[in-house]
């Protein structure tokens, strides 16, 4: 597997945003985990590594999937947070990989606003049902799920905009040779 930046940069936020699920801060008409502003970079850093091909994009989220499960078990993470981790990372990560991958044509910001668009709410569901359902009150999951998703969608909008500046949309692809 390469060791691109952005490959790093997307394990590493999956790693802070495990440990810190568990921190709340409000957010006006909710609130949200401080693990989300670090998941919320997720979607798009691993948009970034498209240009290698799926095939490592998928080495990529297993790893990290794979990575954060070991260090949340050595930190002592509850377990329910780590089943929703993984299990949100495998499945809400392929939603986006898939969707982003199908519009290989578009442009690059249109692939990331519109997988975005769908694996955030779907990652937002599976981790906060799975993490807290039981353990926090219906009221607390609601806010959580108003606030985590809106908080994801910002940083993944303004993640998106730096990187439509730094590269042009027709950047070269794989998508022709797998």
């Amino acid at each position: 597997m390469k060791y691109h930046p952005s490959a790093l940069i997307y394990i590493a936020a999956t790693l802070i945003a495990n440990y810190t699920a568990n921190w709340f801060l409000p957010l006006g008409i909710g609130q949200f985990a401080v693990g989300t502003l670090f998941f919320g970079v997720t979607f798009t850093q691993r948009d970034r590594v498209h240009k290698w091909g799926k095939k490592y994009v998928y080495q990529m989220i297993v790893l990290a999937a794979v990575l954060n499960t070991i260090m949340s078990l050595g930190l002592g993470v509850p377990f329910r947070i780590i089943v929703a981790s993984f299990l949100a990372i495998i499945i809400a990560e392929a939603v986006d990989t898939e969707i982003f991958a199908a519009l290989h044509r578009r442009s690059w910001f249109v692939r990331v606003l519109s997988s975005n668009a769908i694996s955030i709410p779907v990652d937002t569901l599976l981790f906060t049902i799975i993490a807290f359902w039981g353990d926090l009150s219906t009221t607390d999951i609601m806010a959580l799920l108003v606030g985590d998703t809106i908080v994801k969608y910002v940083i993944s909008f303004l993640v998106a905009l730096w990187k439509e500046k730094e590269t042009s949309p027709s950047s070269p692809s794989l998508y022709e040779q797998e």
